[in-house]
């Protein structure tokens, strides 16, 4: 064996000399390769992420109290004060129920999953994010319309838990505390009430698969996705204590809810009992009973306790959406610009010119982002090329001019 010619030109950990690594980087009594410095660095790395406090170590003194989880929705989704009250109930309620560490008796307190019913561009999917933020909480939001059962083209049930665990860095104590937010669960609805040859793989079975993710079980989650890695290890993800979000359009289900409310139509009660219902908003009567009309199992419907639903949004909720929350749409144009150096203003006739346009599109509040995108597009390409523009008015002219030359114009419904 070739005696070593220096010692000091040797990394003190590893032994490999100055020619056998890339750097070596030298300190008053060692060296050190780059090498020993990159594992050291991520050694270091996994020492704190491992001992710091992790947001979920919270108490149930510091957890949010309802009326400041309501308050903090409020800063960033307009109206919908119903949803928002029963959502703010059911996450408290259900992180109170994490905490309960020291049971005394035999009362178990059960998961609160939750199923919001409104129509699209309503805010089911903003109330969850906003709610997982503000808890700091692993979240993700998944597709039903791409689920299967397994074995058939399509994404297998267990894939929420992967997205689950991606977003939480594979940390499964984490994850195992996180939101779920399922989207367009309306999509997987029984297709017919009438027995066939052909399988339901992406509606009825679906649901079926879905039942031990929602009640609570420990589950098998292929990390990468199991059909395209089936050699993979599993891991296993306790979902007890994940919180379930559903959320969906349900389209057509108010005439469910018609049907129901008008079942009494002799006598001088049906009358009175019609004069009374809100036939504007019939989402605000939905039952259980409507959700299994639809075509929901009553076995999921009864892992959803929590059923509340979202108002249509009106002309005056629009306008508030457009410019009041902290992420307002009109808000995050006048940033854009502000970091070119140009201050953007409105003329307040144009907020009601942009809204009008949306309820004529029938986009709801999705279309207003379109509409401003639309009218902004030409300023935006524009202006940052002139460095001496400093100011940016947007008067309704002006709206009007650059919306009609768009390709938005041709969105039109007769």
């Amino acid at each position: 064996m070739a005696k070593k010619s220096n010692s000091s030109n040797h990394c003190s950990f590893c032994g490999r000399s100055e020619n056998e690594v890339t750097l070596l980087i030298a300190g008053i009594s060692g060296h050190i390769c780059d090498m020993c410095a990159e594992q050291a660095h991520e050694i270091v790395n996994e020492t704190f992420k491992s001992s710091e406090k992790s947001p979920l170590d919270i108490s149930l003194h510091t957890l949010p109290k309802p009326k400041q989880i309501k308050e903090f929705l409020d800063q960033y989704v307009i109206g919908q004060d119903t949803a928002k009250r029963f959502l703010s109930v059911s996450v408290y309620n259900h992180y109170k129920r994490i905490l309960q560490k020291n049971i005394k008796d035999d009362v178990e307190i059960e998961k609160s999953n939750i199923i919001m019913v409104g129509a699209t561009g309503t805010g089911k999917t903003l109330l969850a994010r906003t709610i997982a933020k503000m808890l700091q909480v692993p979240f993700t939001i998944v597709d039903a319309t791409v689920l299967t059962e397994a074995g058939y083209v399509g994404e297998d049930i267990e894939s929420i838990l992967t997205r689950l665990l991606q977003v939480a860095d594979y940390d499964v104590a984490s994850a195992e505390r996180g939101i779920v937010f399922i989207d367009e669960i309306d999509k997987i609805a029984r297709k017919s009430d009438n027995p066939s040859i052909t399988r339901d793989v992406s509606g009825e079975g679906v649901q079926q698969g879905l039942l031990k993710l929602l009640e609570g079980s420990v589950v098998n989650v292929p990390p990468q996705g199991g059909r395209k890695h089936p050699e993979q290890r599993m891991i296993a993800v306790n979902t007890k204590n994940i919180l379930f979000v559903c959320g969906g359009a349900f389209d057509g289900i108010e005439k469910k809810i018609a049907q129901r409310l008008n079942t009494r139509v002799v006598g001088y009660a049906a009358s009175n009992d019609t004069a009374r219902v809100d036939r504007a908003n019939l989402m605000k009567y939905i039952t259980p009973m409507d959700l299994k009309a639809f075509g929901l199992i009553p076995e999921i419907i009864g892992r959803l306790p929590i059923l509340t639903y979202l108002n249509p949004l009106d002309r005056e909720a629009l306008i508030r959406i457009l410019t009041e929350p902290k992420n307002s749409i009109i808000k995050q144009y006048e940033k854009l610009f502000d970091m070119d150096g140009i201050a953007l203003t409105f003329d307040k006739n144009v907020y009601e010119y942009i809204v009008d346009k949306a309820i004529e599109y029938k986009l709801g509040a999705r279309g207003l982002r379109s509409i401003v995108e639309a009218i902004m597009i030409d300023a935006m390409f524009l202006l940052p090329s002139e460095n001496n523009k400093k100011k940016l008015h947007i008067t309704l002219d002006y709206a009007v001019e650059h919306l009609e030359k768009s390709d938005f114009a041709k969105l039109k419904v007769a």
